[in-house]
């Protein structure tokens, strides 16, 4: 489905004005409670801004990726972290349940997900492996049609809203890839439990910590796609979870060239604002070119994987080349600020913490440099 420019532009406004009148008076506070007030998550739901790029006929929006990125780089402007729960349907969670679930799955936790009705969580990071998936220590067995799982998951996020996890396990670790099946699991399934980290750098109203399964029996229904096939699953999830973490990273870089800018006019030394220096107008042109440029390549990214495309590059492209921009300007916003940029009164103290957690969340960006020169050498990720 593609959207009309109309109709994404309305969309984009509703969701600006949202962020304006219930967020912004709000974020400085629930970032430092640590905790997502539940009635703007609420208020998300009834708008249908959950929706994203889920099909209509599964409860969702039905929105062409360009859209959908638009209204998530627009909420990000305001609070990333509500950019991050608008995407899980679209992406970690659901992603999954999309492409691989059954009908019954679907109805069970994917509708409900897509109308902002209930939450998931993505059980994919692990302790010791990190952003190598397929190097994951999580190990489930057979017993009759039953699954037990064993492992641990960590920096898993939704810990407090989640009902159920979308996590994966591995029959034989040695066949990395090949050992890995993904499962559906409910909050409350026996034998596990979530163990919360608090006080983290970045990203502090979502709570993320520990996913622990400690021989967690699980029948048949819970079976994401095929057995064996749940790294394709895990891809499929995290790579579209990728460019919503370049849309936000737009969106909060253009949070702080706003307050930049903002700031540059007000704030006088020698009887002039600071803007009228061409050291500060260097930085203000710098970080406007590097967000524009970060954009343009979201927007690319979402135009292909609206034409089908997996689009493995554009989206280790987008993730990274956005995440770096994001905490560049993050950096010049607090030195335009000047010592206020360490007050959390100023919105661009709390985007500085966050920058460097873009750099780490959905792969390392080490990661990607490794990936995109993958595919590239291989000839896999050249324009057609």
């Amino acid at each position: 489905m593609t959207t009309s420019i109309e109709d994404r532009q309305a969309l984009v406004s509703l969701v600006r004005d949202f962020a304006q009148r219930e967020v912004a008076p709000r974020v400085r506070e629930y970032d430092l409670a640590e905790q997502l007030p539940r009635d703007i998550l609420d208020n998300m739901g009834r708008l249908g801004l959950m929706g994203g790029t889920v099909p209509e006929e599964w409860g969702g929006a039905g929105l062409d990726h360009v859209t959908y990125t638009a209204i998530i780089e627009e909420i990000s402007r305001v609070d990333h972290c509500l950019g991050v729960i608008m995407s899980m349907p679209s992406a970690l969670v659901g992603c999954g349940l999309q492409m691989f679930g059954t009908d019954d799955q679907k109805k069970q936790w994917l509708t409900p997900l897509a109308r902002g009705e209930m939450f998931g969580g993505a059980g994919v990071t692990e302790p010791q492996s990190g952003s190598d998936v397929a190097g994951m220590q999580t190990t489930y067995k057979r017993d009759g049609d039953d699954f037990i799982i064993n492992g641990a998951k960590t920096w898993i996020s939704n810990l407090d809203l989640a009902s159920f996890f979308v996590t994966f396990a591995s029959s034989d670790t040695s066949k990395r890839h090949g050992g890995i099946t993904a499962f559906v699991i409910p909050k409350d399934t026996p034998g596990l439990s979530v163990h919360p980290f608090k006080n983290k750098l970045g990203f502090r109203p979502i709570c993320s910590g520990e996913l622990v399964l400690d021989n967690v029996r699980v029948g048949p229904e819970a079976l994401l796609g095929e057995e064996g096939h749940g790294f394709d699953v895990a891809m499929t999830a995290v790579e579209r979870g990728r460019l919503g973490v370049a849309a936000r990273s737009v969106g909060a870089a253009q949070l702080c060239l706003d307050a930049s800018v903002e700031y540059a006019n007000e704030r006088s030394v020698g009887g002039n604002p600071i803007g009228t220096y061409q050291q500060i107008q260097q930085k203000i042109a710098d970080m406007a070119t590097g967000i524009q440029a970060a954009r343009l390549l979201v927007e690319d990214c979402a135009r292909t994987l609206d034409s089908g495309d997996r689009g493995r590059v554009q989206t280790s492209m987008a993730k990274m080349y956005a995440a770096d921009v994001f905490q560049r300007v993050a950096t010049e916003a607090v030195q335009i600020h000047g010592a206020y940029g360490v007050s959390d009164e100023f919105p661009v103290a709390r985007a500085y913490r966050d920058s460097k957690v873009f750099q780490i969340v959905e792969g390392t960006n080490e990661i990607h440099h490794v990936l995109i020169a993958r595919e590239m050498l291989s000839g896999r990720g050249a324009r057609k």
